[in-house]
């Protein structure tokens, strides 16, 4: 199979993860598809190949050579976005010519360069389209067929010379806990590479700093009627919170490294209401900033109100620049790696997290790389062809320019 016919093969399996079944995997499909996976990597004939009770994938091809070569490995995530359906995708391929991609006329769905202009970067090439009723799921199953088809291509061509590699599939990566049950140790690599970025060239070693907010604002109900000095409704004081809030450090205001608090959720009555808010921002100082600026905001509205507020925080994960910058031959190395395959690299920072944040923390440094796909979570998602198959290649050339130098 080429690496698209796996692309093509693995995206009708449903495996979006779910936040709300507190299981891992968090959804069945996931584990149908890590169990053909493992039929797929014991055709190829790699070894090692462990799939354990929360549905970690991991396999290893071994080094062909005797030289001393640093073990490394390359990651992707099973799971697709809760965010839209993931169930009976249809992939299309369009020889893409400039203009409208018409994804589903009896519901109007038009993938457009105006709304779009990435797409003009793609023509005359081949790009794979939902059918405008689904996502693709080329986040991150062009990571998984990149990774496995690049294994084939090197077990196939043992002229190539490379170290120890080994490969890991996680679940739930899109409800933040890819890296909960990985197991760095058993993984045995000195640094590894997530294959999960966007379009074609991305290069990503920095991401942000993230924590979740969740304020609860107690109200007092009596009959409206009745109320006067004494009702507390707890959704205006939520509304009031909100207000507060800078709108410049809202995501729809910002870019770059300029981070955001970002209201994800509300829901309230007079008696009882809450905010729930993800904050985000690249630089450290920055990111403890925010958080100190929310608890403030929350001493003042119990001064205002006293006992109405309470705030639940937590840090989720950190900016693995820190982890990875010391050690930045590892990102030189992929930055290398495409060129040579004929991509121009793309470094600049996620904007959001990826597995390889926090398994930075946990002792494994890993970038991210592009797996060629954009518009991820929805129905106007595509990919490139071409961004797909330098996505494997780009893998390939990793570890023959670590032999060469090692």
């Amino acid at each position: 199979m080429t690496v698209l016919d796996r692309f093509l093969k693995y995206v009708t399996f449903e495996t979006q993860s779910s936040e709300e079944t507190g299981t891992t995997p968090s959804t069945p499909g996931q584990r149908v598809f890590a169990e053909e996976l493992v039929k797929e990597l014991e055709e190829i004939g790699l070894e090692d190949i462990t799939l354990d009770e929360n549905s970690y994938l991991m396999a290893t091809l071994p080094a062909n050579t005797d030289k001393k070569i640093p073990a490394i490995g390359f990651i992707a995530h099973l799971d697709t976005s809760p965010d839209m359906s993931g169930k009976d995708v249809v992939p299309r391929i369009v020889n893409y010519k400039g203009g409208d991609i018409v994804l589903c006329a009896e519901e109007n769905v038009v993938l457009s360069p105006q709304m779009f202009p990435e797409l003009n970067d793609y023509k005359d090439q081949d790009i794979i389209v939902t059918n405008g009723k689904t996502l693709l799921g080329a986040d991150d199953k062009g990571g998984v067929a990149a990774i496995i088809a690049a294994m084939k291509y090197l077990k196939d061509h043992p002229e190539i010379e490379h170290g120890k590699i080994r490969i890991g599939f996680t679940p739930d990566e899109e409800i933040g806990e890819g890296a909960n049950h990985f197991d760095v140790e058993k993984f045995g690599c000195e640094w590894a590479y997530t294959i999960d970025g966007g379009q074609i060239g991305e290069l990503e070693y920095e991401n942000f700093n993230a924590a979740a907010a969740k304020i609860t604002f107690k109200g007092l109900n009596v009959h409206p009627g009745y109320a006067k000095n004494k009702m507390l409704n707890a959704s205006l004081l939520a509304i009031e919170f909100a207000s507060w809030l800078p709108a410049s450090q809202r995501p729809e205001h910002t870019q770059g490294y300029e981070g955001f608090y970002h209201l994800t959720n509300m829901s309230g009555t007079v008696e009882e209401a809450s905010l729930s808010y993800i904050i985000r921002d690249h630089v450290r100082t920055l990111f403890e900033e925010k958080k100190a600026q929310l608890k403030m905001w929350v001493k003042r509205m119990n001064e205002i109100h006293p006992g109405s507020t309470t705030l639940e925080l937590r840090d989720q994960y950190y900016n693995m620049r820190e982890v990875v910058e010391p050690k930045k031959y590892i990102v030189d190395l992929a930055f290398e790696a495409m060129e040579s395959v004929g991509v121009k690299p793309l470094v600049k920072p996620i904007r959001g997290g990826t597995d390889g944040a926090r398994l930075s923390f946990m002792g494994l440094p890993c970038p991210n790389i592009f797996a060629g796909g954009l518009n991820f979570h929805g129905r106007y998602e595509f990919l490139p062809v071409n961004s797909l198959e330098k996505s494997m290649q780009t893998i390939i050339k990793i570890t023959e320019l670590l032999a060469q130098k090692s």
